[in-house]
């Protein structure tokens, strides 16, 4: 990747002259440090242009930012999470802490205290006194500042001014960005963290001739920190480590070169190398990740809706934990009712029978139906019986185990719950369950009737209880696991669930849980609670734990959206999200990209990969089209950019979970960097000479660095302004300009969507529905 120094900086000082040097070197140094001076002063313009970007940033996010003044969209989550921090209940979500933990600090920050939990999109926040324009001023901040680190991204690339203002005016002007950044969501956090994680390793990659130094130190870590608030927001931040990671390891595989420029390098120092960037880029990184896991665990120490995510064990570590409280031992011949962990659906029979041929022409048992049903019923009451009958004196009193063989007898219609070798109604490969009465139960289908009682986490014979005592219901002869799911069976069955025997016994869906024990009079001893103290786990059983449950349900976001989109609609910008609408105005805010700046980065995106396909043809043919050092630009530079865009786009064709638009804002971003670093090549523009070496212009009066693992001798970078010399820019600059009209222009078009303000008549309202959007109120 081409970086240059700021400003025109030295990215090192300069090498000791050898002892023999003249003093027409020491003149050459001070000029250099003469021209490097006068190259700071000279670029007043980008700063100037950082200024004006950055107040504008701030006011396209923070302008009307109190309308709505209700619950938008996902405001519905990730407003109510900062509210079980402040409350301090254990709650469940798909994402790591760190996003939710900011909003909750600035919501303890104005003294709120979470006493909203944002149940329903459309909530009055000024009836409920909720402080929403500090939790929103969040976002908008880190979305407001990620437009000048885009503009110094470019800046610290070496691109001309035109170039930065364009990649960042992309950002600053687009509708998504914007919309995305004014509401209580994830995504400006994650972005921001994204495109300092891209800046800090430019800086970083500049200081590769200075190794070791404490700018070199600074930025690496820098970057690793970055790095990590990606990924401690959202787990797609590990495209941003695949980004960075993919530079880092062709830098190291140069490095490794013996015929580098700058000089071969041992093992050794390789080693050092090597060592030091899986330090700053991998080891920091996962520790600050962690921290905020814990973090995520010390406050939120009560027992909330997040508890029925976690394990028994987990959740004895919560205060006013519902489940343990109301634990209570299970003996053999006590009557339960089993319930379904998920679906929280209860194991359920009644009289009526299979029928004797399924819809695909399968023939079934036609034994007794045992079906799921959602509600409390006499028909959910099973009775706990042992494998082998105890003495008739000893009968009762005996605790039912982790382990044991057990017996489930249906107590209204007097049968033994049982599982064979015939195929479920729905599911081919899995096993019917049905009931047998008394005389078959004891005679030749006893073997039949046996289940094996797992429970989750149990260390050898654990009690089995009421509540916290979660389990598998595996067949002792044929080793499947109880399950259900959500498909109601037709109506033959009432449309109950169905009840089968699950050949993948890991599977953690085959888990169930006993709600009562219904056997119990209220003033039984059994049945009075005792006083209980929270226990306590490691901190890295809990965060193992948390993660299965995180990744799981991840991957189980399946089902379908009115609004969820695919891949490849994104950069074509096919379609948004309806964030929120109001009927009486005639108000709505929808998540829309600035169609003219997505198309725009689409195409460059398209015309990037036509150059390089185009210059890896003609260089096979021996033609050489392009110069050493522009070519060396444009991949290197161009070309990391590049790779970030598709780091963080690709990824998303090999997911099957839900994904919506602002999936692809990290990877727009980067197609912003790729659209400024391409207009410059468009218009022929020589590379920023990037650190000339100081040898070849004194022709070998300077001695090369004597540090470790340095490249040679002092080095220069040669500004915009010096580079292009008496060429003119005035074509770039018209292109520019070109471009950022029409975007702008874009960008006020569909502003009303963005806002939510003004109200849109219908015939306003079909002239922004472009490529069929599906807006509201168009009639």
């Amino acid at each position: 990747m081409s970086v240059r120094q700021k400003g025109g900086q030295a990215s090192k000082k300069a090498g000791s002259p050898s002892p023999t040097a003249s003093d027409t070197v020491k003149d050459e140094l001070q000029n250099l440090q003469q021209s490097a001076k006068s190259a700071i002063s000279s670029e007043w313009d980008y700063k100037l242009a950082l200024f004006i970007i950055t107040a504008i940033a701030f006011i396209t996010r923070f302008w009307g930012i109190n309308h709505p003044n209700e619950v938008v969209f996902d405001e519905v989550h990730f407003g109510k999470f900062a509210s079980y921090y402040l409350q301090r209940t254990y709650f469940f979500d798909v994402h790591p802490p760190f996003g939710k933990l900011l909003f909750a600090l600035m919501g303890w920050f104005v003294g709120y205290d979470g006493h909203f939990h944002f149940d329903n999109i459309g909530d009055s926040y000024i009836k409920n006194n909720v402080p929403y324009v500090a939790f929103r001023a969040l976002p908008a901040l880190l979305g407001a500042l990620t437009v000048p680190t885009v503009f110094l991204i470019m800046w610290e690339s070496g691109y001309t001014l035109p170039a930065a203002i364009v990649a960042s005016g992309l950002v600053l002007f687009d509708n998504a960005h914007i919309g995305q950044t004014r509401l209580i969501l994830l995504d400006a956090t994650l972005v921001f963290a994204m495109s300092v994680s891209v800046l800090s390793y430019v800086r970083f990659y500049k200081m590769r001739h200075d190794p070791f130094g404490r700018k070199w130190w600074k930025w690496l870590l820098l970057t690793g920190v970055a790095l990590s608030c990606v990924i401690s927001t959202k787990y797609v931040g590990v495209f941003t480590f695949l980004t960075i990671g993919s530079a880092v390891a062709l830098d190291l595989w140069g490095l490794l070169d013996i015929n580098r420029k700058g000089g071969a390098l041992s093992l050794p120092e390789f080693g050092k190398h090597f060592a030091a960037r899986v330090t700053g880029l991998i080891v920091v990184p996962f520790m600050f990740y962690l921290f905020w896991f814990q973090v995520h665990f010390a406050i939120l120490y009560r027992s909330g809706p997040g508890d029925d995510f976690m394990s028994p064990e987990f959740q004895e570590t919560l205060s006013d934990n519902v489940m343990t409280a109301n634990a209570v031992g299970i003996d053999y011949f006590d009557s339960i009712t089993v319930r379904h962990k998920e679906t929280k659906t209860y194991l359920h029979s009644h009289p009526d029978r299979y029928p004797l041929r399924y819809e695909d022409g399968r023939v079934s048992s036609q034994g007794q139906q045992v079906t799921g049903y959602p509600f409390n019923d006499t028909n959910n009451h099973w009775q706990v019986l042992p494998a082998q009958p105890f003495p008739e004196d000893k009968r009762l009193g005996h605790r039912v185990k982790s382990g044991d063989l057990i017996k489930l007898r249906h107590t209204v219609t007097d049968t033994y719950l049982l599982s064979h070798d015939v195929a479920s109604p729905y599911y081919p490969t899995n096993q019917e369950f049905t009931t047998v009465p008394l005389e078959q139960a004891e005679g030749d289908r006893f073997n039949d009737t046996l289940f094996e009682l797992r429970i989750e986490g149990a260390k050898g014979k654990a009690d089995f209880k009421s509540m916290s005592s979660h389990f598998k219901l595996i067949h002792r002869p044929t080793k499947v696991a109880m399950w259900t799911h959500t498909k109601p069976l037709p109506e033959w069955a009432y449309k109950q669930a169905e009840i089968n025997g699950n050949k993948n016994v890991q599977q953690s869906s085959n888990i169930w849980y006993v709600d009562e024990i219904p056997s119990i009079s209220a003033d039984s001893e059994r049945a009075k609670k005792e006083p209980r103290k929270i226990k306590h786990i490691p901190f890295l059983k809990k965060y193992f734990e948390l993660q299965r449950a995180i990744f799981f349900h991840n991957n189980a976001l399946t089902s379908s959206h009115p609004y969820s989109s695919q891949p490849i609609h994104w950069p074509f910008l096919l379609r948004g999200v309806s964030f929120w609408t109001q009927n009486d105005t005639r108000q709505q805010i929808y998540f829309l990209g600035n169609p003219v700046g997505w198309w725009i980065a689409s195409s460059l995106l398209a015309v990037f990969a036509g150059i390089v396909g185009a210059d890896q043809l003609s260089q096979r043919r021996g033609v050489d089209s392009l110069d050493e050092r522009i070519r060396s630009r444009f991949y290197n530079s161009t070309g990391f950019f590049f790779l970030a865009w598709a780091a963080h786009y690709l990824p998303f064709y090999l997911m099957g979970r839900q994904l919506f638009l602002h999936h692809y804002l990290p990877a727009h971003l980067a197609s912003c960097l790729v659209t400024g670093a391409l207009l410059e090549f468009i218009f022929n523009l020589d590379p920023v000479a990037l650190e000339e070496n100081v040898d070849a212009k004194l022709a070998g009066k300077v001695g090369n660095s004597n540090k470790k693992g340095g490249g040679p001798g002092t080095k220069r970078v040669v500004p915009a302004k010096e580079r292009l010399g008496g060429n003119s820019m005035l074509a770039l600059w018209g292109a520019a300009g070109v471009v950022m009209t029409l975007v702008i222009g874009g960008w006020y078009f569909f502003l009303p969507l963005t806002y939510g303000k003004p109200g849109l008549s219908a015939e306003e309202v079909v002239r922004r529905k472009w490529l069929g959007y599906d807006l509201h109120f168009a009639k």
